[in-house]
């Protein structure tokens, strides 16, 4: 299976190159499956129905959330209703919508992907481990599913490499999400999980975590809110990983960083 898993969408101008690339990159690399954190997508703070929907529209088959998950009210009903938009896993028990989804590919190949916040430095939701642990008992890698995906949204980064081997063997690909930072270790662990600590935003990166650089700066140098935080307007960089596992075991072949326009150096796979 192909898959590509982009992290945090931060506001206008990221969605709409998302939007305008990804029926090209399904094309391109022959994506089977696209997974996006989208919990950033409207004007930095949660998303709305209509993205949700343009986004499915364009080709991404799951949407993630994280911590910003509830900042606009109506998401509420509609996550209840519909599967492809995530939130964690590890929330209350009765909290709206849910925490993994399955995918059904035109071919008869499934896969789940299923989402979990950290705890460290974050929300302080139910331990992601212990709900990860009772998850893969009744959700086996092969028995029903040709891949399994976690997004771990977290911000410790100890945390999020902790979680990628606790999972190693068990699931196709653990991806982390929530800092926004690409980082430079995606790699195939020993029992077969492709991993990486961070997939980056899908953003303006001449920014501060792809919110404009002057307000956020303030809030260091003098501990100023004068200003709700604003996504920054510059030419955004789409950021993810592109993965290939084998079907027959469902663990990674293949991880590839993925970075297409804006300031950081360019990452396309070759296929």
């Amino acid at each position: 299976m192909k898959i590509l898993a982009c992290g945090d969408v931060v506001g206008k101008k990221a969605r709409k190159m998302l939007i305008e690339k990804i029926p090209e990159l399904r094309q391109k690399l022959g994506l089977d499956l696209v997974v996006l954190n989208a919990e950033n997508a409207a004007h930095g703070f949660g998303i709305t129905e209509d993205m949700c929907k343009a986004f499915f529209a364009a080709g991404v088959d799951v949407l993630t959330m994280g911590n910003h998950t509830w900042d606009k009210r109506d998401i509420v009903s509609f996550i209840a209703v519909e599967p492809r938009l995530i939130r964690p896993a590890n929330y209350p028990e009765h909290t709206p919508g849910n925490g993994f989804c399955e995918v059904t590919l035109q071919d008869g190949r499934k896969a789940a992907v299923i989402q979990l916040m950290g705890t460290l430095f974050i929300d302080p939701l139910d331990n992601p481990f212990s709900y990860m642990q009772k998850w893969l008992e009744q959700h086996i890698l092969t028995q029903g599913y040709q891949a399994i995906v976690l997004d771990f949204h977290a911000e410790a980064t100890s945390e999020k490499m902790a979680m990628g081997h606790f999972c190693d063997g068990k699931v196709s690909l653990v991806f982390g999400t929530h800092t926004h930072v690409p980082t430079a270790d995606a790699m195939i662990l020993d029992n077969g999980t492709a991993y990486i600590t961070d997939a980056g935003m899908c953003g303006d990166y001449h920014s501060v975590l792809g919110m404009k650089a002057p307000e956020a700066v303030l809030r260091f140098t003098d501990r100023i809110r004068s200003e709700h935080l604003s996504p920054a307007e510059g030419e955004p960089t789409i950021c993810g990983v592109y993965v290939e596992t084998d079907d027959y075991t469902g663990l990674a072949t293949k991880i590839e960083p993925v970075r297409i326009g804006g300031r950081l150096a360019s990452a396309v796979p070759m296929c």
